[in-house]
C-alpha cells in the first residue's frame, strides 16, 4: 500500500483573489530558490520575472502551475501561453508529474493556436466563416502572385517590383510590428520604397481575397484576433474572465499584436505573470519588441518585478565576463548573475588567429584535443553571427573527420546563388554538363527552356564550343546578346593557364549584376559570395576545388532540423539565433570581430547595436564550463572595401582580469 503524500504548511497570506492554501503537496520552499519562491507564490496583479540565463526559467513555470491549482484555482481558468507547441506541453507535462493529472487541463499553447481557436467560436462577427482554411507560407505566397500579376498585368516581371516572397515578408512585418509598408520598406528594403503605394494596393488586394474565399494566413491568426477583443465588448470580457491567471513564456520575444493580446486578455483582472530576459531579446528581424518588456511595468502600473539571478548552468568566470558584456547595455533590467556551483571553472579564453583558415584550424585541433580529454563531441558548439561564418570550419571539420550537425542558415551548398556560381565553374571543367548549362543558361533574360535546350543541344552535338562561338550564332538564338556574353567570359577563363583565382574572380564579376536582378536580398547573400571566392582561393585548381565542393561540401547537414535516428557523436555548428535556450560543456563563439560581430550594419544605429550586444550575451551564456570566444586578427570586407582587425567592442571593452588572452599565428 502506497504511504499518503507528505503535506507541507505555507504561513503566508495573499490579499485579492486566490489564496494560499494551508497546506501543499509540494514543499515549494525547499525546491526553489527565493526569487523563484516569491515568483511563484506571489498570486495576484501583474508579475514581471525577469529570469537570467541559465537561472531556471522553466522550473518557474512549471511550479507556478502547480501552485495555482494547488491554491484551488480551476485549471482551465489557468492560460500559459508560449511561442512553441512543444514547450506548453513539456511544461504542462512537467507540472502534472509534479502536482497530479489536474495540470494537465490547463490551458496552453501557442499564440497562434490560442487564437484560432477563439476564432473559431466567433469568426462570423469579423467576417468570416468558423470553419476558414489557414494558409501557410508557399499558400500566402502563391495568392500574392496571383494578385500581384492581375494587378500590374504585362508589367509583373518587372525587376523592380518585388517578387512573391518578399512582398509576403514585408506584408508580414507590417502586420507583426504594427508598421506602415512604407516604413517596413524604409527599413529592410529601401531600394523599393518607390514601390510603397502599389505594394499597399496589392495587400489591400491580398486582404479582401482572403476574406472573399474564407482564408487567414499565420498573422491573421493573431491580427484577427486583436480585433475581435477590441471590437466586441462581451467577447473580451468573457474570454478574461475565463482565464483568470494568464502567464507568458519568453515575452522579450513578442511583437506589438501579441503585447496587445496579453492586455486584452488581462481587461478583467490583471492577473498576468510574464517570463522572460531582456538581455536576451535577439529576434527583432521576426518583429520582436525589445519595447514589450520593458515597458511591462508602464503597460501594467502596479506591476511587481522579481529578478531571478541564481545560474546552474555556468561556472562563475564565465559569468562574470556574461554580466560585463551585458552591464555595458544602455537600457536593462539590473541583474547580476551568480553560482552556488562549487567547481571554479577557467577563465574564459579569448583567441586572436593569424587568419580565418588559422582559427579554423585552432577550433579544429581544440575540438580535437576536448574529446581525447573526454568532452562528448555532442557536448560541444561553435556558434556564429551569420550561417556563412561556419563555411572554412567546415572544410576543416571534414579534412579532420570530426562530425557535426548544422543549425540556422541555409546550406552553403544548396543556396541557389552558390549553385549558380558553381555550375558556371562546372561548365568550363566539363563542357558537356548539360545540368549546369541549363541552370546558367535560365539565369539570362529572355532565355527559356526551349532556347536553352537549343543551345545545350548544339554543344553536346559539338556544333559549337566554348572557344569557338561565330557571331552569327548569337544572331541565330534568342537573346543572342546575352548568351554571347556569356560565353564570351566562360572562353576568356577556359584555359588551363588561367588560375582558379583568376576564374572565380571573373566569374564573379560577370555574375554580380545577374545576381541583384535574380535576387530581391542579393546584399545579403554577397557574404556567400564573399566565402567561397575566400574557399576557392586556397586551392590550386579547379578540378580539386569542384570535387571537393561534390565529395565534401562545407554544409552537408539539414538546417534548422535536429538530427534524429542516430546515436553517434556530432559537434553543433549554429548560428545564435538558433542556439538560444541551448547549453553545452563548451561553447566557441566564432569571428568576434568589428564589422562581423557585431554586423557592420547595426554601426550608426543604436538600436542595432544594443541587439548585437545582446546576441554576443546569448551565445556567451550558452557554455557551461569553457568559453572560447575567437576571431581573425585582419579580413577584408569587399562590400565596405575596409580592412576589419580590431577585436569585437564587446570583446574589446571587457577587463583584462576577466579572461586569458592568446594569439594562434605562424611559429
Amino acid at each position: 500500500m502506497n504511504a499518503p503524500p507528505k503535506v507541507f504548511t505555507l504561513r503566508r497570506s495573499s490579499s485579492g483573489g486566490a489564496q494560499p492554501p494551508k497546506q501543499t503537496k509540494i514543499d515549494y520552499k525547499s525546491a526553489l530558490n527565493p526569487a523563484q519562491y516569491e515568483a511563484v507564490t506571489t498570486l495576484d496583479g501583474p508579475i514581471l520575472v525577469i529570469a537570467g540565463a541559465g537561472t531556471g526559467k522553466t522550473t518557474t513555470l512549471v511550479h507556478r502551475v502547480s501552485y495555482l491549482v494547488e491554491c484551488g484555482i480551476d485549471p482551465r481558468r489557468i492560460l500559459l501561453l508560449t511561442f512553441t507547441r512543444k514547450s506548453s506541453e513539456e511544461m504542462l507535462r512537467r507540472a502534472a508529474v509534479l502536482l497530479d493529472g489536474r495540470c494537465e487541463d490547463v490551458a496552453g499553447g501557442t499564440f497562434h493556436s490560442f487564437g484560432n481557436s477563439l476564432l473559431r467560436k466567433h469568426a462570423p462577427q469579423i467576417g468570416f466563416g468558423s470553419s476558414f482554411t489557414i494558409l501557410d507560407q508557399g499558400d500566402s505566397e502563391d495568392v500574392i502572385n496571383l494578385l500581384r500579376t492581375q494587378y500590374l498585368g504585362k508589367d509583373a516581371d518587372k525587376k523592380r517590383f518585388p517578387r512573391k516572397n518578399t512582398l509576403n515578408a514585408v506584408m508580414s512585418k507590417s502586420v507583426n510590428t504594427l508598421m506602415s509598408i512604407s516604413k517596413v520598406l524604409e527599413n529592410e528594403y529601401p531600394h523599393y520604397l518607390e514601390q510603397a503605394n502599389s505594394i499597399e494596393q496589392l495587400k489591400e488586394r491580398y486582404d479582401a481575397y482572403k476574406v472573399k474565399h474564407n482564408m487567414m494566413d499565420y498573422d491573421d491568426l493573431l491580427l484577427h484576433t486583436v480585433a475581435l477583443l477590441k471590437q466586441f465588448t462581451g467577447v473580451r470580457e468573457t474570454t478574461s474572465k475565463q482565464y483568470a491567471y494568464v502567464m507568458v513564456d519568453e515575452y522579450q520575444d513578442t511583437n506589438k499584436l501579441q503585447s496587445e493580446l496579453v492586455k486584452l486578455l488581462c481587461s478583467q483582472h490583471n492577473n498576468v505573470m510574464v517570463v522572460g530576459d531582456d538581455s536576451q531579446s535577439i529576434y527583432s528581424f521576426r518583429g520582436a519588441n525589445f519595447r514589450n518588456i520593458m515597458d511591462f511595468p508602464k503597460d501594467f502600473p502596479g506591476a511587481k518585478v522579481i529578478t531571478i539571478e541564481e545560474n546552474y548552468r555556468s561556472t562563475q568566470p564565465i559569468l562574470s565576463l556574461t554580466n560585463q558584456i551585458i552591464e555595458n547595455a544602455t537600457e536593462k533590467f539590473p541583474k547580476n548573475l551568480f553560482t552556488q556551483k562549487g567547481i571554479t571553472g577557467a577563465k574564459p579564453h579569448i583567441v586572436a588567429a593569424h587568419s580565418e583558415n588559422y582559427q579554423s584550424q585552432y577550433i579544429t585541433e581544440k575540438i580535437l584535443e576536448l574529446r581525447e580529454d573526454g568532452v562528448s563531441l555532442n557536448d560541444i558548439a561553435v556558434l556564429f553571427r551569420n550561417g556563412y561564418m561556419s563555411f572554412d570550419l567546415e572544410i576543416e571539420l571534414t579534412k579532420a573527420n570530426i562530425p557535426f550537425v548544422k543549425y540556422g542558415g541555409m546550406k552553403f551548398i544548396e543556396a541557389a546563388h552558390v549553385k549558380d556560381i558553381i555550375s558556371h565553374l562546372r561548365v568550363v571543367e566539363n563542357p558537356k554538363d548539360a545540368v549546369s548549362w541549363h541552370r546558367i543558361l535560365l539565369l539570362l533574360d529572355g532565355v527559356g527552356p526551349k532556347a536553352a535546350q537549343a543551345v545545350i543541344d548544339d554543344l553536346v552535338a559539338g556544333n559549337i564550343s566554348i572557344q569557338n562561338l561565330t557571331p552569327e550564332y548569337f544572331t541565330s538564338v534568342r537573346s543572342g546578346e546575352n548568351v554571347g556574353a556569356l560565353f564570351q567570359t566562360l572562353a576568356e577563363i577556359y584555359p588551363e593557364t588561367v588560375s582558379i583565382q583568376d576564374k572565380i574572380a571573373a566569374i564573379l564579376k560577370y555574375y554580380k549584376p545577374i545576381m541583384k536582378n535574380q535576387y530581391d536580398d542579393h546584399q545579403k547573400r554577397q557574404k556567400d559570395v564573399e566565402a567561397l571566392r575566400n574557399i576557392a582561393e586556397r586551392y590550386r585548381s579547379l578540378n580539386s576545388f569542384l570535387t571537393d565542393m561534390a565529395l565534401e561540401p562545407p554544409s552537408e547537414s539539414q538546417v534548422d532540423i535536429e538530427a534524429e535516428g542516430t546515436d553517434d557523436e556530432s559537434l553543433t555548428l549554429s548560428t545564435i539565433h538558433s542556439a538560444k535556450g541551448l547549453e553545452w560543456h563548451t561553447v566557441f563563439v566564432m569571428y568576434a570581430l568589428d564589422g562581423m560581430f557585431p554586423s557592420a550594419r547595426a554601426a550608426g544605429n543604436e538600436k542595432d547595436m544594443e541587439e548585437e550586444r545582446r546576441l554576443m550575451y546569448v551565445a556567451c551564456t550558452r557554455a557551461k564550463v569553457n568559453l572560447i570566444i575567437t576571431y581573425p586578427m585582419g579580413i577584408y570586407d569587399r562590400e565596405s572595401g575596409m580592412l576589419l582587425t580590431k577585436p569585437s567592442r564587446f570583446i574589446e571593452e571587457l577587463p583584462e582580469s576577466l579572461a586569458e588572452r592568446w594569439v594562434v599565428s605562424e611559429e
